[in-house]
């Protein structure tokens, strides 16, 4: 994972940003509801456990060690784990959450691997992104290069890049919901999520192991 050990120094102002923009966080937690996602859940790169704890995943794995503290607090069960060498059995999982971590990822496909390794047959990989083309993508990117704690690391992509990659790695892709469509200038407000993709920053792809 790129820039790892910053998430560790920095994991509570990482925290924070979610209390204090709660309408993006909540717009993007009814994103990832719509994807009916039910069953024994996993959490790949689960950080404090902001997403994890609000949607009912019982496990979760980061490398960062300071934000699982968090995770724990919040009733999540973590290990220390990169997410391309999983520490469970095949086949034990129901569905696995990726959010918003796969910029971060040296090698999102090993971890896509990974995933269908854990994943029971038919089950699902939900994975949200902001895209590299989206309206926050582009001001992340911005941040980014001009040295931000955070985003200097990360590695932004396009929907269909994405989609590539988790084909690639055995999956269908099943359904596709999206929110934010306001820039990150404008008022903030809480949006139910939608099938339209163009204009939205906040994409979650649901795909099942073929």
């Amino acid at each position: 994972m790129f820039g790892g050990g910053v998430f560790d120094v920095f994991y509570r102002d990482y925290d924070e940003w979610y209390r204090k923009n709660w309408e993006v966080f909540e717009s993007e937690v009814k994103a990832l509801e719509s994807l009916g996602l039910h069953g024994r859940g996993l959490d790949v790169g689960v950080g404090t456990g902001v997403f994890a704890s609000r949607l009912g995943i019982e496990f979760g794995v980061d490398l960062a060690l300071n934000p699982l503290k968090l995770s724990m607090e919040r009733g999540v069960e973590v290990l220390a784990a990169d997410g391309a060498h999983l520490p469970f059995r095949e086949r034990c999982f129901d569905y696995v959450v990726i959010t918003i971590s796969v910029c971060f990822l040296e090698k999102p496909v090993d971890v896509f691997g990974e995933v269908a390794r854990v994943l029971k047959t038919g089950g699902s990989l939900a994975v949200c992104i902001v895209p590299r083309d989206s309206p926050w993508g582009r001001y992340y990117e911005e941040l980014g290069k001009r040295g931000h704690r955070f985003y200097r690391y990360a590695r932004f992509y396009t929907l269909n890049e994405l989609r590539e990659m988790i084909e690639s790695a055995g999956f269908e892709v099943e359904r596709i919901k999206a929110t934010l469509s306001y820039s990150p200038s404008d008022e903030k407000r809480v949006e139910e999520p939608t099938e339209t993709v163009e204009g939205r920053s906040f994409i979650c792809v649901k795909a099942v192991l073929r």
